[in-house]
C-alpha cells in the first residue's frame, strides 16, 4: 500500500501509476475540510493558474514529455486530451471538464481508496509520496521540516526556498468588444483563429507600461521576501507583467506582448505589441489574458487592462492573485527516482520538488509512483532513461552543480547528447531527440513490465 498525500496533477498522476501497476492507493485531499489560498474548488487536478499545458508538438521539450506520459498510460494527459479546447500549438482545456474526467477515472478505480481529510504528519514507515503542491498548510510544511532534518544540511536562515508566481486574469467573452479585436494563431498554427488579439500601437503600448510600473500592488508580508536579497524571489519563467515591464520599455514586447506571427489582417501590418486572449473552455465563453500573471491590486487590474482595447466593458471572471511557493533544494535531499535522501519509503512529487509545469508535475507523479511500485515488490530503484524528457526532468532536479536551485520548466538543455558529430541544425538536432526519446520511452515501458511481471 502507498499513501499518496495531495489529489492536485503529481498526486492523481502517481494515485493512477500506482493503482495500475497493483499497488493499493489511499489518496488524501484536504478540500473540503480545508482548502488552500490558491484553490477556487474542490476538485481533483484543479488547475489553480492557466489552463494551458503549453506546446504539443514534438519539437517542444514540453510536447515532448506529453507524448512520453501518455505512451506510459498517463492519467493527466489523456483526460487534457479528452478536455482540450482549441489553442493553436498548445495543449490547452476546459478545465472543469478536465477535472472531472480525472476525479472520475480514480474514484471508481478499484484499488484507489479517496480520503477527504487533513494529513498533519508523516510516518517515514508508511510508504508514502508528498505531492501536497507548493502551498502545504502548516502543519503539514511543519511535518515535512521535521522529514528534511534526516535527509541533508540545510543552508544557514534558509529552512525552506521558496518563490512567487501569479495567474492571469480571465474574463467573459461576451463582455468583450469584438470589434476591436481579431481572431488569429501565432503563424496560423491549429485552425488559424484560436485567439482573439488586442493591437498596440507605440503610444497605447507606451502608456500600458507606464501603467504596469506605477499602479498600486500587493506587497508581501516580510517573510515572504528573500531574506538575503531583500526582494521577492521570482520564478524567471512565470514573471507577474509588472515586474517584465520594470525590466524595460521593451521588455514585454520580447515576451508575452510579442507580435511576430501576429500580423492584424484588418491593416495587413504587424502591430507594435499584442495582448492574446486564450479560450479557458470548449463553449468559449470566457478568456484568460496569455502571460497577464500579476500582483497589481484588484482595483489596478481593472483600470490597467480596463484600457486596453476591446477590455473598456470586460466581466472579470477571476482577477490576477499571486501565490507563495515552496520547493526543495531537490538536488541535495532527493534521490533520482525521488525518494527523499535518508528516508527509503517517502518521495516527493510535483510542484515541492521544484519541477515547474503542468506537465512536468504529472512527469513527477509517474516516476515517484513507478518507483515506489518497484521498491514495494522488492525490484531496484527505478533508473529514469537520461535520454527522455522524463530524464531531463530528472536531470533538473539533480542538478547539484548549482548552489542556489530554483524551479525550471522541462528543457532540451537537460538531454544527454546524441552520439557522433553534434547536428547543427536546431530543428533537426531536436526532431532526432525527439526520435530517440520515443523509441527509449517504449523499450523502457516494456522493460518495466517484464521486470515487474518477473517479481509478482
Amino acid at each position: 500500500m502507498v499513501r499518496i498525500i495531495g489529489a492536485g496533477l503529481a498526486g492523481c498522476e502517481a494515485a493512477w501509476q500506482a493503482a495500475e501497476r497493483g499497488l493499493d492507493v489511499e489518496l488524501y485531499e484536504m478540500r473540503p475540510h480545508v482548502r488552500g489560498p490558491a484553490h477556487k474548488t474542490d476538485r481533483f487536478a484543479e488547475l489553480v493558474c492557466s489552463n494551458s499545458l503549453r506546446g504539443a508538438s514534438l519539437e517542444n521539450a514540453v510536447g515532448l514529455l506529453k507524448e512520453e506520459l501518455f505512451r506510459l498510460d498517463s492519467l493527466i494527459i489523456s483526460s487534457a486530451r479528452q478536455a482540450a479546447v482549441p489553442a493553436g500549438g498548445a495543449l490547452a482545456v476546459d478545465r472543469e471538464r478536465f477535472a472531472e474526467l480525472v476525479e472520475q477515472r480514480l474514484t471508481v478505480h478499484p484499488r484507489v481508496r479517496i480520503r477527504r481529510e487533513e494529513v498533519r504528519t508523516i510516518d517515514p514507515r508508511v510508504a508514502t509520496i508528498v505531492a501536497c503542491g507548493p502551498l502545504p498548510a502548516q502543519p503539514l510544511a511543519d511535518a515535512i521540516d521535521a522529514l528534511l532534518e534526516h535527509a541533508a544540511p540545510r543552508p544557514a536562515g534558509r529552512p525552506r526556498l521558496h518563490y512567487y508566481d501569479a495567474a492571469s486574469p480571465i474574463v467573459a467573452a461576451d463582455s468583450l468588444d469584438l470589434t476591436q479585436l481579431y481572431a488569429k494563431s501565432r503563424y496560423d498554427k491549429g485552425d488559424g483563429a484560436d485567439y482573439l488579439n488586442i493591437a498596440l500601437d507605440r503610444e497605447r503600448y507606451a502608456a500600458f507600461v507606464r501603467d504596469l510600473r506605477e499602479l498600486p500592488k500587493h506587497e508581501p508580508k516580510g517573510f515572504e521576501a528573500d531574506s538575503a536579497a531583500g526582494k521577492i524571489p521570482y520564478f524567471e519563467g512565470c514573471l507577474p507583467i509588472e515586474e517584465m515591464a520594470s525590466r524595460g520599455e521593451d521588455a514585454l514586447r520580447y515576451g508575452p506582448l510579442k507580435p511576430v506571427g501576429l500580423r492584424d489582417p484588418r491593416t495587413g501590418t504587424t502591430p507594435h505589441a499584442v495582448v492574446q486572449l486564450r479560450k479557458e473552455n470548449a463553449a468559449g465563453t470566457a478568456y484568460n489574458l496569455v502571460g497577464f500573471q500579476t500582483r497589481l491590486t484588484w482595483p489596478a487590474q481593472k483600470e490597467a487592462f480596463g484600457k486596453l482595447p476591446g477590455l473598456a466593458q470586460a466581466e472579470w471572471l477571476r482577477l490576477g492573485v499571486m501565490h507563495r511557493n515552496s520547493f526543495l533544494d531537490a538536488p541535495r535531499l532527493l534521490l533520482p527516482d525521488l525518494r527523499l535522501r535518508g528516508r527509503e519509503r517517502t518521495w516527493f512529487a510535483g510542484q515541492i520538488t521544484g519541477a515547474e509545469g503542468y506537465v512536468e508535475a504529472a512527469a513527477c507523479g509517474t516516476i515517484a509512483a513507478l518507483s515506489a511500485a518497484r521498491v514495494l515488490t522488492g525490484l531496484e530503484p527505478l533508473d529514469v532513461p537520461a535520454d527522455t524528457a522524463l530524464g531531463a526532468v530528472v536531470a533538473h532536479l539533480q542538478n547539484a552543480q548549482t548552489s542556489d536551485f530554483q524551479p525550471a520548466n522541462v528543457t532540451w538543455a537537460y538531454f544527454s547528447e546524441l552520439p557522433g558529430p553534434r547536428v547543427r541544425d536546431k530543428r533537426e538536432r531536436r526532431r532526432l531527440l525527439a526520435e530517440r526519446a520515443l523509441r527509449r520511452v517504449d523499450r523502457w515501458r516494456e522493460e518495466l513490465a517484464l521486470r515487474v511481471e518477473r517479481a509478482s
